[in-house]
């Protein structure tokens, strides 16, 4: 067993604060028109991935850049995601941010520093411990302020649109997004879509929707449900089962694996090295999948572990080990249940399913035969993360999970995939330019 000391214990970090904006920027309002017809580049998803991504075109010289996102403002899906469990820190250390590869920006460490006289004596400390090279968290009022902070740069908040995407339309010479009330048609596109929590097998309930008293991991908890039923082994898990416990809740635990997996990080931290990432290049298959199974397991922050530990020996946290379920019920006035594999039901008066994520690989928005999936991944070119079948769209995030390794989902896994990216949407869009501009030179001649 591995002992902290001191003892690990959670972090806790205020939220909400003011912070100092970036010089020349000001209060943006959203646009209430249709994004522009025409762009160099359409991204579509502007969370972490899409925010790196613009940002390295614009130090790249494309600026005609649109971002459309369902949230409409960059990274505003990640933060209501963060604030609905109620986190306070990153499970991300200070050097992964989603600063720009291979330019003298502002990264997240800096701007923690230059913001001392905000941090509180605990962050002051994560700090210290980052800048002698220790592993640190990362509070998320930091980076919420550093994402504003590179969005405001590198202007991307200005070409952010919010809107739902239905369908991304390759040809030949260029890419169509489409969605409600709007079509932008670009060059290139760059798909960076991001996960999608993972629902329920379809053998728990009757029909599509959950059951009365039965919500996911991303939607609120009932304040007056004086008992909480949790099914997940995961950070998610973990964070609901926090806050339950903390607004005087009784809580059951249902982890279908037979024990907890407390580590510090999600992704072993080789897999962001050069050397991790070889492990996936010119791999077979197979060995990439049973990879992938190994690192992708659910995991809760080592800090955790005193207050459950200590919450499970008070009576006030049930945890069901190594327990399949079969079932989940509404039951008589408003209560929910969860029925095992041997019978037994948890009764409580909400249950939070928090089944983990599933990459999104692009294939319920590009045409049908596009993604060619494989167990799920699309098949994409591994030196420029392009659809093989539609070279001109691109994919950054969890979707590139089988080229780069499972660090690809993580923040700092989209600065490596977008450097790839980047650079060879630029490098297109100049060849094309050179040649058009070659062409208006033949015919001057």
């Amino acid at each position: 067993m591995i002992t902290f000391v001191p003892e690990p214990h959670l972090l806790e970090s205020p939220r909400g604060r003011e912070w100092p904006l970036a010089p020349g920027a000001g209060p943006r309002s959203a646009h209430t028109a249709p994004p522009p017809a025409t762009a160099d580049v359409a991204i579509v998803g502007a969370g972490p991935a899409g925010l790196a991504v613009a940002s390295a075109l614009w130090h790249l010289g494309v600026r005609n850049v649109v971002l459309i996102d369902r949230e409409g403002r960059p990274c505003g899906r990640f933060f209501d995601r963060i604030d609905m469990l109620r986190q306070r820190v990153l499970r991300s250390p200070y050097e992964h941010h989603p600063g720009v590869e291979g330019y003298r920006d502002c990264e997240l460490l800096d701007f923690a520093r230059l913001h001392w006289s905000l941090l509180t004596p605990v962050e002051r400390r994560e700090i210290r411990m980052a800048q002698s090279g220790h592993r640190s968290v990362v509070p998320v009022d930091v980076f919420e302020a550093y994402c504003k902070h590179v969005a405001t740069l590198h202007h991307v908040d200005e070409r952010t649109w919010r809107g739902a995407v239905r369908e991304v339309r390759p040809t030949a010479d260029s890419v169509t997004v489409r969605g409600d009330g709007f079509a932008v048609t670009a060059p290139y596109a760059v798909l960076c879509l991001g996960e999608e929590r993972r629902a329920a097998p379809s053998e728990w309930w009757d029909g599509e929707a959950a059951p009365h008293g039965v919500g996911y991991w991303d939607e609120p908890v009932p304040r007056e449900a004086r008992s909480l039923v949790v099914v997940g082994a995961g950070l998610s898990a973990a964070h609901l089962i926090s806050n339950a416990l903390g607004d005087g809740k009784r809580v059951h635990w249902i982890l279908r694996a037979s024990a907890e997996r407390y580590q510090c990080a999600d992704v072993n931290a080789s897999f962001f090295r050069a050397e991790g990432r070889a492990r996936f290049d010119g791999t077979d298959w197979d060995d990439r999948t049973t990879l992938m199974r190994g690192h992708r397991r659910a995991s809760v922050m080592f800090e955790f572990r005193p207050l459950l530990q200590r919450a499970e020996a008070e009576g006030r946290l049930t945890v069901h080990r190594g327990r399949a379920v079969t079932a989940v019920t509404g039951e008589r006035a408003g209560r929910a249940a969860v029925r095992l594999a041997d019978g037994e039901r948890i009764i409580g008066d909400h249950v939070v399913l928090a089944l983990g994520t599933a990459v999104s690989n692009g294939g319920q928005l590009l045409p049908e035969g596009v993604t060619a999936p494989r167990d799920g991944w699309p098949d994409l070119d591994e030196r420029t993360l392009a659809y093989r079948n539609a070279p001109r769209v691109f994919a950054v995030g969890a979707a590139a999970g089988m080229v780069l390794g499972p660090a690809a989902r993580n923040i700092d896994g989209h600065r490596v995939a977008t450097a790839r990216v980047a650079t060879a949407v630029a490098a297109q869009l100049e060849t094309a330019a050179g040649a058009v501009r070659t062409g208006r030179a033949v015919a001057r001649v």
